[in-house]
C-alpha cells in the first residue's frame, strides 16, 4: 500500500483544493414579474420565456 514519505503542509495542500470553492449561481430578473431566475430558462413563477407565455397558470384551471 502506497504510504506518503513527507507531511503534506496546509499551505500546499490548501493550494491544491483552491479551486474547489462553490461558485455563485448566476440569477437575472425576469423582465416580466421581476423574480430571480437562472440566465435561460423558464420563470417558474410566471412561466414566460423569451416573451412568450410557455405555462400556463394552474388556477385557471380550477
Amino acid at each position: 500500500m502506497a504510504v506518503p514519505k513527507k507531511k503534506i503542509s496546509k499551505s500546499r495542500r490548501d493550494m491544491r483544493r483552491s479551486h474547489l470553492a462553490l461558485k455563485p449561481v448566476a440569477s437575472a430578473a425576469c423582465p416580466n414579474c421581476g423574480d430571480a431566475k437562472l440566465p435561460h430558462h423558464l420563470c417558474k413563477t410566471c412561466g414566460i420565456y423569451n416573451g412568450r407565455q410557455i405555462l400556463r397558470d394552474r388556477r385557471q384551471d380550477v
